[in-house]
C-alpha cells in the first residue's frame, strides 16, 4: 500500500496559498500505528528529537504525525537543495489521512517532492530510515526543474463572484451593468463563455480555465467570474488577483466533496476569493452572513458590506472602519460612506429582478451588483440604467427565478439546488399567489448531495407547498439511483405528513403533470436544473409567455388582496 492518495497541482491561489501549490492527500496508516519506539526514530531523523510521538492510533499520535509529516517536507526540500519552503497541513475526516500542501514554482521537481515524502511514508519502519529520507531527496534534486505556474496576471479590471447562492445571478446583472456602460464584458461562469453577451463556449466554466480564455480575449475591457468552490479545491483561482470580489452568501451545499464537511470550512474556501482581491480594491461581503462577513478578517482591500437592514451592526461597523454598504431605506436601494449622507440609487419597484421587491434574496443580489458595479469604477447613472433593464426572464437570468403565465396559471422556474434556494422559490411562488389558491411544486435534487440534505429538500418542499412531485435530473444522478433520491425525497416529505409523493422521469413531465391539476390562480414551481431550454419550450407550445415587470408587479398586488 502506498502512503501517496492523490497529488494534485494546483495553478493559482488556493485553499493553502496565495499561489501556486502543491496539494498532497497522504494515508499515514504506517506512521500512526508503528511502535512508539519507531515513530521517535523517525522523529530524531526528521529534527524533532525532543518531540513525544505517543502511543500508537491515538490521537496523541495523529497530531504527532501532522507535526512530523510538516518536518519532513521541509526536511527533503533543504536536502535536496532548497533553503525555503512554506508547508501546510490539515486533517481529513479520516483520522489516518492528511492533507498537505506547498508552494511551487517548478513543476516537475514540486511534483517529485510530493512523490519522495510518501516514499519516506512508505518506508518509515525500515531499520535505516536515515537512508530513506536521503534517497527522497536525491530524487528531488535530480529531477528537471519543469515550467512554472499558469497563473494569470490580468491586464483589465477583474470582479470575482463566489458564494453558494446567488453568484449567476449576480456575475449576470455585474456584466450587463459593465455593458450598459459600454464596455466589452468577458463573463465566465456555469453556464459558459460570454463575450459582449455572446455565448463563445457552452459549458461550466467557472473554475481557473474560465477565466483563462476570458482574459486571453483581446477584445475583453473588463472580466466577470464567477469562481465555484470546486474549482478552487481542484486547480485553484487561475488569476493572481481580482479588483473587487464579491461574496453572496455561504450555505449548505456540495459537503462531503473533496474533504469538506462543513460550513466553517465551505466558508474557508469561499474566502480565497476576497483574499486575493487588491489591497486599493473592494471585497464585497454579505453583512447578514455571519460566516462571510468574518471574512474581513483575512482580506487587504476594502470592505462594502451589503444589507436589507440599514441598521444592521455590520454596517455601522464597516462605516467605522472606513469602508462602505448598500442597503435599502424607504425602498430605495442606497449607498452608505463615511460622513456622508446616503446616496439613493433606484427604489426597488423599479428594479425588475428583485420581482417587485418580492425576491429576498435578489433584492441582496441587486445590492451586491451595484455595490461591485460601483467598486470596479462604473459611473452611478450606468449602474441605476443596468439595474433598471436587468430582467429575470430566460434572456437575462436564464433558469433564475422565471416567471411565466400559463393562461391563468403562474409557472415560477428556478435552479433552486439547495435548501436556501428552495426557500427562495417558495418564497416567490408564494408572493404572486393569489389569495385561497394553491402551490405546486416539482420538487428534485442532483446526486451529489448528502442524504440528510436531500431528506431536507423532501422536508420543506412538502411542507411548503400544497401539491408536490418530484421530476428527476437524470443528467445528474452523479452515481446515484432514480429509486435512492425518491426514497430520501420521500422520506423528507413523510416528515411533515406528506405521503405517496409520485415522481415523474423528467423535469417537463413533473411540470406537465402539476399543470394539468393546476387550476386558476395556482402557481406551479419547478426545481429545474437539467432541462432547462426543454422546460421552456414545453411553456410556450402550451401558450405560455414571460412576465414583464409590469405583469409580475400586478400579480403581486393582487397576492397581497
Amino acid at each position: 500500500m502506498t502512503s501517496l492518495v492523490e497529488l494534485r497541482v494546483l495553478e493559482g491561489p488556493n485553499l493553502y496559498f496565495p499561489r501556486a501549490a502543491v496539494k498532497l492527500t497522504l494515508d499515514i496508516t504506517g506512521l500512526a500505528s508503528v511502535p512508539t519506539e519507531v515513530a521517535a526514530r523517525f522523529a530524531r531523523r526528521i529534527g524533532l528529537a525532543q518531540s513525544r510521538p505517543g502511543e500508537p492510533d491515538t490521537g496523541f499520535r495523529q497530531r504527532f504525525a501532522a507535526r512530523a509529516v510538516a518536518r519532513l517536507v521541509r526536511t527533503i526540500a533543504v536536502e535536496s537543495g532548497t533553503t525555503r519552503l512554506a508547508v501546510r497541513v490539515r486533517p481529513t475526516s479520516d483520522p489516518h489521512r492528511l492533507v498537505v500542501a506547498y508552494p511551487w514554482r517548478h513543476r516537475e521537481r514540486a511534483q517529485e517532492m510530493g512523490r519522495a515524502v510518501a516514499a519516506v511514508l512508505d518506508r518509515v519502519t525500515d531499520d535505516d530510515i536515515d537512508a530513506a529520507v536521503a534517497r527522497a531527496a536525491e530524487a528531488v534534486a535530480g529531477v528537471a526543474l519543469g515550467e512554472g505556474p499558469r497563473t494569470i496576471t490580468p491586464q483589465v479590471p477583474v470582479v470575482a463572484v463566489t458564494g453558494t447562492n446567488g453568484k449567476t445571478t449576480t456575475s449576470r446583472l455585474v456584466a450587463h451593468i459593465a455593458r450598459t456602460d459600454g464596455r466589452v464584458v468577458g463573463w465566465s461562469s456555469t453556464d459558459g463563455i460570454y463575450v459582449d453577451g455572446e455565448l463563445v463556449e457552452a459549458g461550466d466554466y467557472s473554475g481557473p480555465s474560465g477565466a483563462g480564455r476570458v482574459l486571453a480575449h483581446p477584445e475583453v475591457q473588463l472580466a466577470v467570474t464567477e469562481t465555484a468552490r470546486g474549482g478552487i479545491l481542484l486547480r485553484g483561482i487561475g488569476v493572481s488577483r481580482n479588483d473587487v470580489s464579491v461574496v453572496t452568501n455561504v450555505s449548505a451545499d456540495h459537503l462531503g466533496l473533496h474533504g469538506i464537511d462543513t460550513l466553517d470550512q465551505l466558508a474557508e474556501v469561499k474566502g480565497v476569493v476576497p483574499r486575493i482581491t487588491r489591497r486599493d480594491g473592494w471585497a464585497v461581503l454579505n453583512a447578514e452572513d455571519p460566516r462571510v462577513l468574518g471574512m474581513r478578517s483575512s482580506i487587504r482591500a476594502r470592505p462594502w458590506v451589503f444589507s436589507r437592514d440599514p441598521d444592521a451592526p455590520a454596517i455601522r461597523e464597516t462605516l467605522a472602519a472606513g469602508g462602505r454598504a448598500t442597503t435599502v431605506i424607504d425602498g430605495w436601494i442606497a449607498v452608505l460612506e463615511p460622513g456622508a449622507d446616503p446616496d439613493p440609487l433606484v427604489e426597488l419597484a423599479d428594479v425588475p429582478m428583485t420581482l417587485a421587491g418580492l425576491s429576498r434574496f435578489n433584492v441582496e443580489n441587486a445590492l451586491a451588483a451595484a455595490s461591485a458595479a460601483l467598486g470596479v469604477g462604473i459611473p452611478r447613472d450606468q449602474v441605476v440604467a443596468g439595474l433598471r433593464s436587468f430582467r429575470t426572464d430566460a434572456e437575462h437570468n436564464p433558469g433564475r427565478m422565471n416567471v411565466f403565465s400559463l393562461g391563468a396559471v403562474t409557472v415560477v422556474v428556478d435552479l433552486a439546488h439547495n435548501e436556501a434556494g428552495l426557500e427562495a422559490l417558495l418564497e416567490v411562488m408564494a408572493g404572486v399567489r393569489r389569495p385561497g389558491s394553491r402551490l405546486l411544486l416539482g420538487l428534485g435534487a442532483v446526486g451529489d448531495r448528502q442524504d440528510e440534505l436531500i431528506e431536507r429538500l423532501g422536508e420543506i418542499g412538502a411542507m411548503g407547498s400544497d401539491i408536490v412531485a418530484i421530476g428527476h435530473k437524470q443528467h445528474y444522478l452523479r452515481g446515484r439511483t432514480t429509486e435512492e433520491l425518491e426514497a430520501l425525497l420521500r422520506a423528507g416529505a413523510e416528515r411533515v405528513g406528506v405521503a405517496d409523493v409520485p415522481a415523474h422521469a423528467t423535469e417537463v413531465e413533473a411540470l406537465a403533470a402539476l399543470v394539468a391539476q393546476a387550476e386558476a390562480g395556482d402557481v406551479v414551481g419547478l426545481m429545474c436544473h437539467a432541462e432547462r431550454e426543454a422546460v421552456y419550450d414545453w411553456i410556450a407550445a402550451q401558450g405560455g409567455t414571460s412576465d414583464t415587470p409590469e405583469v409580475l408587479a400586478e400579480k403581486v398586488r393582487r397576492a397581497r388582496g
